[in-house]
C-alpha cells in the first residue's frame, strides 16, 4: 500500500474512501493483507463509479459538480443564462404585475436557438421565488 507520503494518482478521490475501497477489496478476496492488486482494483472502481456518477450527460465530460450540486457546468450556465433573461422579460414589462408562464416561456424561446425546457423554466422559477425575486 502506498506510504502517507506518496499519494497514488486517483483524481478526485479522498484518500480516506480510497482507503477502505482497498481494505474492503482485501477483505473480499479473503486476505489478511492488502497487495498491490488491492489498490489497482479498487482505484478503477472508484474511477468507474466518479465517472458514472460525475459524467455530464449534455457534454460527455467529467464534472464534480454534478457529484456537489446534481446539475453539469452546461445545465447551470444555461439556467443562469435564463435566469438573467427571466429578469430581463420582467424589467421589460416595465409597470406591469407580471407576466405570463406560457408567454415567458414563448418570448424565451423566441430569444433563443435552444428549446427551452419547462423543467429547466420551472427550476429558474424556483430560484427566483427562493431567492425573492418573483412571487
Amino acid at each position: 500500500m502506498a506510504s502517507r507520503g506518496h499519494v497514488m494518482s486517483c483524481e478526485g478521490v479522498i484518500f480516506a474512501d480510497l482507503e477502505s475501497m482497498i481494505r474492503l477489496h482485501a477483505r473480499m478476496r479473503f486476505s489478511e493483507f492488502v497487495e498491490l492488486e488491492d489498490v489497482k482494483e479498487a482505484c478503477r472502481l472508484m474511477r468507474e463509479a466518479i465517472r458514472t456518477s460525475a459524467m455530464d450527460p449534455r457534454t460527455g465530460k467529467i464534472d464534480m459538480g454534478m457529484l456537489t450540486t446534481g446539475t453539469g457546468q452546461g445545465q447551470r450556465k444555461m439556467r443562469d443564462d435564463m435566469r438573467k433573461e427571466v429578469l430581463g422579460l420582467l424589467d421589460g414589462a416595465g409597470g406591469a404585475r407580471g407576466i405570463k408562464w406560457a408567454d415567458a416561456i414563448k418570448r424565451l424561446g423566441e430569444q433563443s436557438s435552444v428549446k427551452v425546457d419547462a423543467a429547466e423554466f420551472t427550476e429558474v422559477i424556483k430560484g427566483l421565488e427562493n431567492e425573492g425575486l418573483v412571487k
